[in-house]
């Protein structure tokens, strides 16, 4: 079977570089330590390994469709909600009383980066269930979780998030989805949803949608916007299922993802759809947010664990690809010597390493983010603010550097293969489709941008930034302790002032209440720090590697630490100097894309 992810170096970032057995100092994380952690990521290996990556290229050709009023996927949909259910992965991440693990989130996310290096097309199913199962056990009323999470957690129920809708777009502000009380204190519901992952198939005997709409009278815009869980057949007394009148009129065919649905539903068509509040009347955009951060960072973690897979076709391409000959240092070509590999030509390991640095720089990062996940969660009280601040600013990086620099890792692949990349024969091709996506799922590239610069840049007076920068300044101290890492740690150093003086410059624009033009070029400054941030995780990464490497007892080869830090060398050398010239877009006084009154330029 060919590769398709590294255990190896997840496992380093999650035991050597992170050490998330610190976790289980925590009561709620008390009943796991290293060796079962690593039990269940073996398990789900050998799953993904028998189950999902066998199917990944078949699930391209036998898309999922609309058809007899339902939508058709491939049958490993089925089975994989089946083990989700069985073996935790829906409902592993819950609290014992909710029927749930207590499983770290960090694990969680571990676990959906396996899956997904084996087969994209699929974990969105069961994730998408986790996601509108949490919402409901956390915000839900006692009545509303019985009513659902049993079977939710048991995989038998699948969940979604319905938030788009055909006049809205990303604009909730303007949904028109409407919920009128009923006399049992349930919600007479009525709307339609677009792009609707997971929504509809004929594996799950039900569904249980997370849904936007406005009650009867509510405020105008978000704060006016609650939020429902509205099944597509509700449960009569009797306990037999019936229509909910949520009914699914088509399936969007997709350029990439095929085997994974996106749904048209139309709810209330016949006045006879039942939904149920969760949590606070007009809180349901305050309420979803904790499912679409959560998803923000799973998007990323997919689009990386795509640029993974397409990393390891493109390698053992270059393994065993002869073409050309070695150019020697008389300049010359040796015309008698064979054919060399690939792999043996500068500007091939040019574009295998920059795959390699931006699936592993942003895998330690996703991890990361999850890690703080669970300390917000469940560490010490006193540090859970600063904990949640860290992750809030580091998830819309996350999803960005994740999908937008997954796509470039990609492309890179493709591009190793030649015209053989371009052709349906070899994978690259499939996962180039795949993954442009992500940078639209969940919020694009611009929103997490604008996100990003204006919200969490300046929240709490700049409190996330600032603990995110003490973590950054640790990491430099650590490695000034190696000489061979020293110079990266000052080029780290000298990068974080660079970023320093840019938000210096941006927020002082902002104060003067010249607010568009603050996050006119929010995108490129998330490009900047993201390639900050990913350095960081490099020269950490990099020191852990050197610390290991000169232990008695190294949890790996030396081989697998010097391409650590070989790898860190090459993200420093050829990515990091790119924040120089996205500053000076940023400190320029040309306000270019700032539209003009009675302007008579096209753009």
């Amino acid at each position: 079977m060919s590769k398709y992810m590294s255990m190896e170096n997840l496992k380093f970032i999650l035991h050597d570089y992170i050490n998330i057995s610190q976790l289980c100092q925590y009561p709620r994380y008390q009943d796991f330590d290293k060796d079962s952690f690593d039990i269940l990521l073996d398990s789900n290996k050998d799953f993904a390994d028998k189950e999902l990556f066998p199917v990944f290229r078949e699930m391209d050709e036998q898309e999922a469709h609309y058809a007899d009023g339902t939508i058709k996927v491939h049958p490993v949909v089925g089975k994989m909600m089946k083990s989700s259910g069985e073996n935790g992965f829906i409902g592993g991440i819950f609290d014992h009383e909710d029927g749930g693990m207590q499983l770290p989130h960090v694990m969680h996310v571990a676990n959906g980066h396996i899956a997904e290096c084996a087969n994209n097309h699929v974990t969105g199913y069961p994730g998408l269930t986790t996601g509108a199962a949490n919402l409901i056990a956390s915000f839900g009323s006692q009545e509303v979780k019985d009513m659902f999470l049993p079977q939710m957690i048991a995989g038998q129920w699948a969940g979604t998030m319905c938030l788009t809708e055909p006049q809205a777009g990303s604009s909730l502000s303007d949904i028109t989805s409407s919920a009128k009380k009923n006399a049992d204190g349930s919600y007479k519901i009525a709307g339609q949803k677009i792009f609707i992952s997971g929504g509809d198939h004929e594996y799950c005997e039900n569904f249980v949608h997370l849904f936007l709409a406005r009650i009867e009278g509510a405020p105008a815009g978000t704060k006016g916007i609650s939020l429902f869980a509205v099944p597509k057949m509700r449960k009569e007394a009797d306990g037999n299922l019936v229509s909910n009148d949520v009914v699914t009129a088509a399936d969007f065919p997709k350029m990439g993802q095929k085997g994974y649905c996106t749904t048209h539903l139309v709810f209330g068509e016949n006045d006879n759809c039942v939904g149920w509040l969760v949590g606070q009347e007009n809180k349901g955009l305050k309420h979803m947010f904790q499912m679409m951060n959560a998803a923000r960072i799973e998007v990323g973690c997919t689009a990386l664990s795509m640029a993974t897979a397409a990393y390891y076709a493109s390698l053992q391409y270059a393994q065993e690809r002869p073409q050309g000959r070695r150019i020697m240092n008389s300049g010359e070509k040796d015309i008698a010597a064979g054919q060399t590999l690939i792999i043996n030509h500068p500007d091939v390991r040019r574009m295998l390493l920059l795959q390699k640095a931006i699936t592993e720089g942003g895998i330690a990062l996703t991890m990361l983010a999850a890690y703080y996940q669970d300390l917000s969660h469940a560490g010490p009280e006193k540090d859970r603010a600063k904990y949640h601040g860290i992750l809030e600013f580091l998830t819309p990086i996350v999803k960005t550097y994740g999908s937008e620099m997954g796509q470039v890792s990609v492309s890179n692949g493709l591009q190793i293969l030649g015209g053989y990349g371009f052709c349906s024969e070899f994978v690259l091709q499939q996962y180039y489709r795949d993954i442009r996506i992500t940078t639209i799922y969940e919020g694009t590239t611009g929103i997490q941008s604008l996100d990003l610069l204006g919200r969490k840049v300046v929240m709490n007076n700049g409190e996330a930034l600032k603990d995110v920068t003490k973590l950054m300044i640790h990491a430099i101290k650590d490695a000034e302790k190696y000489d061979d890492l020293a110079p990266f740690a000052q080029k780290l150093k000298e990068a974080s002032k660079e970023l320093e003086q840019t938000v210096m410059h941006l927020v002082g624009i902002a104060m003067q209440g010249k607010h568009e033009e603050f996050i006119a070029d929010a995108t490129l400054f998330m490009e900047m720090i993201s390639t900050v941030i990913i350095a960081w995780q490099w020269l950490s990464m990099a020191t852990k590697a050197k610390e290991y490497a000169i232990t008695a007892n190294p949890t790996f080869t030396n081989e697998f630490y010097e391409d650590k830090i070989h790898t860190m060398k090459f993200y420093f050398t050829y990515e990091l100097p790119k924040i120089k010239g996205l500053k000076e877009t940023l400190l320029s006084p040309e306000l270019l894309t700032i539209a003009k009154e009675n302007s008579k330029v096209l753009v």
